[in-house]
């Protein structure tokens, strides 16, 4: 099976991009974080750190504490793509973030962003 390009891509090089968009919008790191944070299971620290290190995605996924476990909830068309339906376990995770930063820019309340 062919490796994703994606997979390789540093999280310190997408981290300043996802966090321009969400600016550009009024929202915050804090925010940014927060979403993320949520995801993953990282704390704010180990999100630093894992920038720090220059991790891929691939890695940065594979380390992470635990998916949330309401991620599942996590629907929507992402690059053409409904997330839902995305098959590979990795791809998905990456495009329920990217699904996760499209909602926060977009002015969602955070209790939404966040399937609370």
């Amino acid at each position: 099976m062919k490796k994703e390009k994606v997979y390789a891509m540093e999280f310190s090089r997408i981290y300043p991009l996802l966090l321009q968009k969400v600016e550009r919008k009024g929202r915050t790191k804090s925010d940014l974080d927060t979403v993320i944070c949520w995801l993953t299971g990282y704390d704010g620290a180990e999100v630093a750190s894992q920038i720090e290190k220059n991790v891929d995605l691939e890695t940065f996924y594979a380390q992470a504490p635990q998916i949330h476990p309401n991620a599942h909830m996590i629907k929507g068309v992402i690059c053409g793509v409904r997330v839902e339906d995305i098959e590979d376990p990795l791809m998905q995770k990456i495009r329920w973030m990217d699904k996760l930063v499209d909602e926060l820019a977009k002015g969602k309340a955070m209790e939404k962003v966040l399937r609370k």
